[in-house]
Parts: C-alpha cells; sequence; structure tokens
C-alpha cells in the first residue's frame, strides 16, 4: 500500500509486521505514527539503541517499587523530558497515572497531547507493569 505524502510522518507499524499480499512492510502515517512513536519511546531502555544511545524512557528503575506519590512523579518526570526531547510533533498537556485496581502492579499510564501542527488534541494509554509474573510459585524440590 502506497502512503500519500504526510507532513505528520510515516513510519513502520510497531510491533513491524509485514503486508503477506505484497510482502512489504506495513506502515503507519499521521497521527498512527505519533502513537506508535510514543509507545515505542516508552518501551525502549536508553542505551538499547546503538546510534542514539539516550532514546528512550527508563521506567525499569520503578520495578518491584511500592507505588506512591513520589514513584508517580519520578515516572511523570522521565516521561515528560523524553517526550520534550524525542517526540518533537507534540505538546504534552499532561500524563495521567492510575494504579490497575484489578491487576497488581499494573500501571495505566495516559498520555495527553496536542499535536503542533494541527493544533489537534489526542490521548494514548500505556499499560506499564511494575511487577511482573506476580503468579509465579516456587516449588522447592525435596530430595
Amino acid at each position: 500500500m502506497k502512503h500519500k505524502k504526510t507532513f505528520l510522518g510515516i513510519g513502520w507499524k510497531f510491533p513491524p509486521s509485514f503486508d503477506k499480499r505484497t510482502g512489504s512492510v506495513v506502515l503507519v502515517s499521521e497521527e498512527e505514527d505519533i502513537r506508535e512513536s510514543l509507545l515505542i519511546l516508552l518501551s525502549t531502555k536508553p542505551g538499547e539503541r546503538v546510534m542514539l544511545p539516550d532514546y528512550g524512557c527508563d521506567l525499569t528503575f520503578s520495578v518491584f517499587e511500592s507505588i506512591d506519590s513520589t514513584l508517580i512523579n519520578e515516572i511523570k518526570r522521565k516521561i515528560e523530558f523524553s517526550v520534550l526531547y524525542y517526540e518533537p510533533r507534540i505538546i504534552l498537556d499532561d500524563i495521567k497515572i492510575e494504579p490497575d485496581t484489578e491487576n497488581d502492579g499494573l500501571l495505566m499510564i495516559e498520555l495527553i497531547y496536542i499535536i503542533r501542527k494541527t493544533n489537534k488534541r489526542s490521548n494514548m494509554v500505556y499499560p506499564y507493569y511494575i511487577i511482573e509474573g506476580t503468579d509465579v510459585r516456587f516449588k522447592p524440590q525435596v530430595d
């Protein structure tokens, strides 16, 4: 599928996928490209990209931490910094972080932003797991 030129950008779909019919990479554009870029930014730890070692948002510091106002404010600060430097197409308006009541250790991070070129308000929700593998049980082996 050929994409028309766009001033908000065109990029690979995340996670990368291919069109079975044509064999070409599936592309996204406009607002979907911005959402996918934010998802990639929040999912990448600094140091994972060879050519951009500072790119990413290091949320791994929070793994196994207690969810309190200090932790939430630190997560917001890290997200604000990353978006400011690595997603120039938007103005971050607000970040809302709510612990999920159903799943212990899950934070729902909502980014509310304005797209600079169109002045359109949009948002995305990023589920972030503070504690992964909480249902794992260790069974000691008895000899």
